[in-house]
């Protein structure tokens, strides 16, 4: 998505889709050098300007002279629409919290996989400009293996908000925050899968909290990885415009093991808001466990359709082994 050139009764020019950008970040009496794309967003050049000061997205304030401020705080807005070149300097305003006073109360909304059509799904990941921004994110973020992947096992990447742990609640003991069955459920997802976490925060705070409820010590499975907000991209979408994503295509790419032929239809469980009111009925965990147990046999999940799970029977399985 290339912004054209002005007029020539202006000399100001935006920057091209594809073109690579080296800014300068000037930041608490010091200058960081950040590199971007003409297709990437604010949110994203927030993003890497994270890595560079860790400063959190959400607690920037760009600064920028041919620039007004509702510019450069529409995370949405892709750079190649703003008048940019490389070798400009901006200023940031923001602080790193070295405490954890990290309130992922304004985490930036996230589409998941299982929210999307199919067809919106293709359209995604279709788009060239997609494509670019996933292999240079592949390229940029490393995975950390805490435990190493094991031999014949599937994986399981995990979402973090909402799924295991209700992220916007304001309890101050995070254990009335933790989804019930929590820990049974990854005890036994973890006989058939290996289990990578995935945040929309920041490794910080997703390992704080992992840590407070246990998760990454549990004598009865290991987690093989977790991935932040750094992991993550923004995407263009015919249907939805621009939005943040987390791209399983980047575990693909470290991992290709994993993902023979790219076998990857993703299914989600419902959400866990105002977990202060669901515990006591909250059985989610419970049939998510039933489910995967269920198809962990199977050679290509391909063929499933993940959107209906919750009705997925062991009869389906035994109907769909007798075929294969």
């Amino acid at each position: 998505m290339a912004a054209a050139a002005s007029s020539s009764s202006s000399t100001t020019t935006t920057t091209t889709a594809e073109e690579e950008l080296t800014l300068t970040v000037k930041w608490s009496g010091r200058e960081y050098t950040v590199r971007v794309c003409g297709d990437d967003s604010v949110g994203e050049l927030k993003r890497r300007i994270c890595e560079a000061t860790n400063v959190l997205p959400k607690r920037q304030k760009l600064l920028y002279p041919k620039l007004g401020p509702m510019k450069l705080s529409d995370d949405s807005v892709l750079l190649s629409q703003l008048p940019l070149k490389s070798s400009i300097k901006m200023t940031m305003v923001g602080t790193v919290e070295d405490e954890i006073i990290v309130d992922p109360v304004d985490a930036p909304e996230v589409v998941d996989d299982f929210e999307l059509g199919q067809d919106e799904v293709v359209d995604i990941k279709d788009k060239e400009v997609n494509k670019q921004k996933l292999r240079r994110r592949a390229g940029q973020y490393k995975i950390e293996i805490r435990n190493p992947c094991r031999k014949g096992k599937k994986l399981l990447v995990l979402d973090i908000d909402y799924t295991l742990f209700d992220h916007r609640s304001t309890a101050e003991n995070p254990l009335e925050l933790m989804r019930p069955y929590l820990h049974e459920f990854l005890s036994a997802a973890y006989a058939e899968y290996d289990i990578m976490i995935w945040s929309a925060t920041s490794m910080k705070w997703v390992e704080l909290k992992m840590g407070q409820l246990g998760v990454l010590s549990h004598p009865n499975y290991k987690i093989t990885a977790l991935l932040d907000h750094m992991a993550m991209i923004t995407v263009q979408s015919d249907s939805r415009g621009i939005f943040d994503c987390k791209p399983l295509g980047l575990i693909w790419a470290q991992f290709p093991e994993k993902f023979r032929d790219e076998p990857a239809k993703w299914f989600g469980d419902q959400a866990f808001p105002e977990s202060s009111f669901n515990r006591g009925s909250d059985q989610e965990l419970v049939k998510l466990t039933q489910y995967l147990l269920a198809i962990a046999d199977l050679s290509d999940l391909s063929e499933l359709d993940h959107s209906r799970w919750e009705s997925f029977s062991e009869a389906d399985n035994i109907k769909r082994r007798r075929h294969s």
